[in-house]
């Protein structure tokens, strides 16, 4: 396995290596304005949500890599300290990467990348129409890290407002197939977060899960049971009692694996597999009972 300080490697390569192994990460599509009101608007996957109460987004416009030089986005909020930040769907994804483009400062990349501008309603800086959420902010910090090439600028925003598309919603709750957010990988690459690339895991909140290390040490070390099986396995809150696990041995496919002419750990791995179908399928519960069988 390859191991490297920052030091060894050039700004260009660590900036590569941090790209593609931190991901993927969500794009803040940040609309700014001058002090003389011209509009910028670039999209920044260093971003993320940082708290709630109150609400703190935090993105990053680094310096570039190749030349040092600062973001016109890092200037213009250095001078109107406040920002519209756009989230971003597949469907505008196109147009989003076509905003990237390193314009000169005072070309309003609304018009080339063929956005509506809306009126914010207590920031300058106009919202994105096309965005299903929107968030006007006011900037309460810029923490710069130097003026060479790849350094951050942090700049810590404060939610004033947020705008949400009707068609998000399922039930009152934000639908993630619905609001069909991507995000950036590594290079050109990205990931539509939609279809199977969706998926629940259930959060141990209401409940104390007995914990991977109070699981049997042949269940443990399964060669067919994953990680991800073990961590289902380890959030229950109790084994199934002992009357449980023998009234589940009637159950045909268990049946067949105990009753077939097999040898002890043949019997086990085809126990194993059985668990493994109940745990792909949400019921841990039932893998327990077919994994205390033997």
């Amino acid at each position: 396995m390859p191991n490297y300080r920052p030091s060894d490697l050039s700004i260009p390569e660590f900036h590569q290596i941090l790209l593609g192994t931190i991901s993927p990460r969500p794009i803040a599509f940040a609309s700014t304005v001058d002090k003389d009101g011209n509009v910028n608007l670039s999209p920044f996957s260093f971003f993320n949500v940082f708290g709630s109460s109150p609400g703190i987004l935090v993105f990053s416009p680094t310096n570039s890599v190749k030349t040092g030089a600062k973001k016109n986005t890092l200037e213009n909020v250095l001078e109107v300290p406040e920002v519209t930040i756009n989230i971003v769907n597949y469907a505008m994804v196109e147009q989003m990467s076509l905003a990237s483009t390193a314009y000169p400062k005072g070309v309003d990349e609304f018009v080339k990348s063929g956005f509506t501008p809306i009126p914010s309603e207590l920031v300058k800086p106009p919202r994105v129409k096309e965005a299903p959420a929107s968030y006007e902010c006011k900037v309460l910090e810029v923490k710069s890290f130097g003026d060479h090439g790849g350094a951050a600028n942090l700049i810590i925003c404060e939610v004033q407002m947020v705008h949400l598309a009707d068609d998000i919603f399922t039930d009152g709750k934000i639908d993630p197939q619905k609001i069909d957010t991507v995000s950036r990988m590594g290079g050109d690459w990205y990931c539509r977060a939609k279809g199977d690339a969706v998926f629940e895991v259930e959060k141990p909140l209401s409940k104390l899960g007995i914990g991977v290390d109070s699981i049997p040490a042949n269940i443990r070390n399964s060669n067919i049971l994953t990680g991800n099986h073990l961590g289902k396995l380890g959030n229950v809150e109790a084994l199934p009692t002992e009357e449980e696990v023998d009234s589940f041995a009637n159950e045909p496919e268990v049946s067949a694996i105990l009753q077939a002419e097999l040898s002890a750990d043949d019997i086990q791995t085809e126990l194993h597999k059985l668990a493994a179908q109940h745990l792909d399928n949400g019921d841990s519960e039932a893998a327990w009972k077919v994994l205390l069988q033997y």
